[in-house]
């Protein structure tokens, strides 16, 4: 963990996706998604996947998230979980991971979990190796 960066707590991550993930909106799929935030403050956002009759306009547990911790005024993550149902890891999409890149460092861990806990845990970088983020574009 990097000085000024809040204890990960990943059990305390795991029960608000959890929690969202029960509440999320997926009559299409039936595939419900829970995603939690720890942001650089120590503040905790979960979000969950929201589907759409139009499809691509359904949002991933991630993203909603993302927009909570930004609403809640947090800037940074310091650590995510994903919590999906099966056996397959659920892990972020490709879009999700480039937004998760956003806020993220690229040695930001990424916990994927299932109904039990977490199964395996990523760095940003393992899911998304030489990635474009804001400091491609700082001067």
């Amino acid at each position: 963990m990097r000085a000024g960066q809040p204890e990960i707590d990943f059990e305390a991550l795991f029960a608000a996706a959890a929690r969202v993930q029960s509440l999320a909106y997926a009559p299409y799929s039936n595939f419900k998604v829970g995603a939690a935030i720890l942001a650089d403050d120590g503040a905790v956002y979960p979000g969950c996947n929201v589907e759409n009759a139009a499809y691509p306009s359904g949002s991933c547990a991630e993203q909603g998230a993302i927009s909570a911790m930004v609403a809640g005024g947090g800037r940074r993550i310091a650590a995510i979980l994903v919590l999906g149902d099966g056996e397959a890891l659920v892990t972020p999409c490709g879009a999700c991971r480039q937004r998760i890149r956003e806020f993220a460092s690229p040695e930001t861990p990424v916990a994927v979990a299932g109904p039990d806990g977490v199964r395996q845990m990523f760095s940003l970088a393992e899911l998304l190796p030489a990635s474009f983020g804001p400091d491609n574009l700082r001067r």
